[in-house]
């Protein structure tokens, strides 16, 4: 969730507005509070749309026709008024993920749940249609699971089944992959055309592909209204039950009751929103909710517009944080340590928090917390001193095997899911932005995988792999064997541009990189960093002398954050210094301390400075606080932050530390009877950590 900004309502009606769940084409949805503290989701047409009498009408008539379908599988409208020129719908508020997000979270769906979710949505259809009305917007976004079962939202293009489709050439209002090929040409659409828009849905539930893909949208429509579903990945006990859904004729697809037939869950799959992963994110948002409504205590519905500034700052971001990932060298020995320590709190307002299902109580200080799973004596030897971090994607975390190669474990329980044995970890394992991975093999091809299937997508052979350094949306850079800079584009698969570095930036462990909004940013083995284009491989700007060594820059949205001498904050574009942090600023280190690499956390970096953990706002540098490591020095490396908890490597490798993200206290250290370096990375709120060859997922503190 977001936090309101200045031209956002304090009350709509009844409802005190509390925060931003999202925004559409049409109107912004918020999470607002009745006088009783009851939470519901209040959409809100746009204000530029508001003075269109046409969208104003559209927009109420989607209450009017949700109100329409009583069945429990669909969200309830409580209220609907047009207040101040500008109409808003609310609804009772829904915990839980929507489809899309649970299968790009968790990954596809199991056979049974794809059943009872196949029920549950057929038999809301049949209560659609039964009303009379052709959703026409069928999709895995509109589809929320909560623990009463998947609810159907978003009536915006739900018109009665004798409706005509009401568009211009070109304007189709339908979901491209999604909407039957009826819509796509504009004809008159039925009840079928929700079972068209099922079978995709189910598809994509199923195999966690989409049944009609593309490179742009016309290329989706055509394959919709001429090509075949792409079936392969769907599990074979489902796929000749979601084909005849996808028939071009209408006339052909199944009814809702058959459907609901046909999927007869086994007896207790109906209760798969109640375990694992998914029911964890689904009471982490309702306990959320109950938070969030209820902030400023007694009184919060009375209507007097005043909220707590600690408790409003908590209006935060609710999608997953990116998991951040950190290596260090050294021995560790001894036992679990848990300390307290007296630190410098953040100021009130302190940074912003994300939210995941795993956590702890935040009374956490000092306690002995319960590996989620773990240690498993399944992970690879240091190389050279060195750790492949683990890498949390979709329901499982990667990481490089005893033995050789590649293997995961499934992220909530630990259990194996599958095995690669003919990778080279030592080349680099690293997320790309469709949720798989890339590595590569020992003859330097570069190889992409579905993270939870670990089906290979792609190869490019030509890629002379030597070590990955960073992705984007269309392209892998790496250091070629011969140590190039080198851009593989994942399209194409082709190799877009090779340039050569300065021989002093590809010694040892350089470069390092990031990669984001066009630029690539390398800071090499000598200290210096060049933005190059990701286009051309040109070099846009340089800054000579930043570090002493490579530190892994941040690019964050239009920002590229560099650690070192100092901490900079630099226009991606052009390399113009938006601000500049100065280690003696606060008196708290000496001169000759540096900046490691550094974490976003909401409104702050958090990154190692010297012998402290740091806080820095993004806007401006300031305001900071420092916290001394638990056991003496924390090396140069990167934090991972999960939840409200910063996780650092000690002094020497000596053991990882749990910080609060907030004020800074110290939770624990966790410093088992091993030694060798450690690797740690995090996602969905778990963290987990590589440490002589044993692999351990850990709680955060929430």
């Amino acid at each position: 969730m977001e936090p309101l900004g200045p031209g956002d309502p304090i009350r709509l009606g009844p409802y005190r507005v509390v925060g931003i769940l999202g925004e559409g084409g049409m109107g912004k949805v918020y999470l607002g509070r009745d006088g009783a503290g009851r939470p519901a989701a209040v959409k809100v047409l746009l204000p530029e749309l508001a003075d269109d009498p046409n969208l104003a009408q559209r927009f109420l008539r989607e209450a009017r026709t949700a109100q329409s379908v009583t069945g429990s599988g669909v969200a309830r409208v409580l209220n609907a008024q047009s207040e101040g020129n500008r109409p808003w719908i609310a609804t009772e508020f829904l915990a839980g993920p929507t489809l899309d997000e649970a299968v790009r979270r968790y990954g596809p769906l199991g056979g049974d749940t794809v059943r009872a979710l196949t029920a549950s949505l057929a038999a809301t259809l049949r209560e659609i249609h039964a009303a009379g009305l052709v959703h026409r917007d069928l999709k895995p976004a509109n589809i929320v699971l909560t623990s009463g079962g998947p609810r159907v939202i978003d009536f915006g293009i739900a018109r009665p089944e004798h409706g005509l489709t009401l568009t211009t050439t070109g304007q189709v209002p339908v979901t491209p992959g999604y909407g039957a090929p009826e819509q796509v040409l504009g004809r008159r659409v039925g009840p079928a055309a929700d079972v068209f828009s099922l079978g995709a849905v189910l598809a994509y539930a199923a195999s966690g592909q989409r049944a009609f893909d593309g490179t742009h949208v016309a290329a989706v429509q055509y394959e919709v209204v001429h090509g075949e579903p792409q079936l392969a990945s769907v599990p074979a006990d489902v796929r000749h039950l979601i084909a005849p859904c996808l028939a071009k004729d209408p006339a052909h697809r199944p009814t809702p009751e058959q459907i609901e037939a046909a999927f007869a869950p086994p007896r207790g799959a109906d209760r798969a929103w109640l375990k694992g992963p998914i029911a964890d994110d689904i009471a982490r948002r309702t306990a959320d909710a109950k938070r969030q409504t209820a902030l400023d205590g007694p009184g919060a519905g009375s209507g007097s517009g005043s909220a707590a500034g600690p408790s409003r700052r908590r209006l935060l971001r609710g999608s997953l944080a990116a998991g951040g990932v950190l290596v260090a060298s050294g021995t560790a020995t001894g036992s679990w340590w848990l300390l307290r320590d007296d630190t410098r709190p953040l100021p009130a307002a302190g940074p912003a928090r994300t939210e995941q299902p795993m956590s702890l109580s935040a009374d956490a200080y000092g306690r002995l917390p319960t590996p989620l799973w773990g240690p498993l004596p399944v992970a690879a030897q240091a190389v050279d001193g060195v750790v492949t971090p683990p890498l949390p994607l979709l329901d499982v975390v990667v990481f490089a095997a005893k033995g050789g190669g590649l293997a995961a474990r499934t992220s909530h329980d630990g259990k194996e899911k599958w095995r690669l044995a003919d990778v080279s970890p030592k080349a680099g394992l690293l997320a790309l932005p469709d949720q798989g991975f890339v590595t590569a093999d020992a003859g330097g091809a570069l190889l992409g995988f579905e993270a939870s299937t670990s089906r290979r997508s792609w190869k490019v052979a030509g890629a002379d792999t030597g070590r990955i350094l960073a992705a984007d949306e269309s392209a892998v850079y790496l250091l070629t064997r011969d140590r190039r800079l080198r851009a593989v584009d994942t399209r194409s698969r082709k190799v877009r541009w090779t340039v050569r570095l300065a021989q002093g930036a590809v010694q040892g462990a350089g470069p390092l990189a990031a990669a984001g909004s066009g630029r690539l940013v390398v800071s090499g083995a000598d200290g210096d960093v060049l933005a190059v284009d990701t286009s051309t491989g040109d070099t846009v700007w340089w800054v000579n002398g930043q570090a002493k060594s490579a530190v892994a820059p941040l690019v964050d949205k239009d920002t590229a954050y560099l650690g070192g001498r100092n901490l900079s904050a630099r226009n991606l574009a052009d390399g113009k210094a938006k601000w500049q942090a100065d280690e003696t600023e606060h008196g708290a280190q000496p001169a000759t301390a540096d900046w490691g690499p550094v974490a976003p956390y909401g409104d702050y970096v958090i990154g190692v400075h010297g012998s402290a953990l740091s806080w820095a706002r993004t806007g401006t540098g300031l305001p900071w606080s420092k916290v001394r490591g638990g056991k003496g020095s924390l090396p140069n490396t990167l934090p991972v932050v999960q939840s409200r908890t910063v996780w650092a490597v000690e002094a020497d490798g000596s053991g990882v530390s749990a910080y609060s993200a907030e004020h800074g206290a110290l939770y624990w250290t966790v410093a088992p009877e091993s030694q060798g370096p450690w690797a740690v990375s995090g996602a969905g709120n778990r963290v987990f950590l590589v440490n002589d060859g044993k692999l351990t997922a850990m709680p955060t503190v929430d």
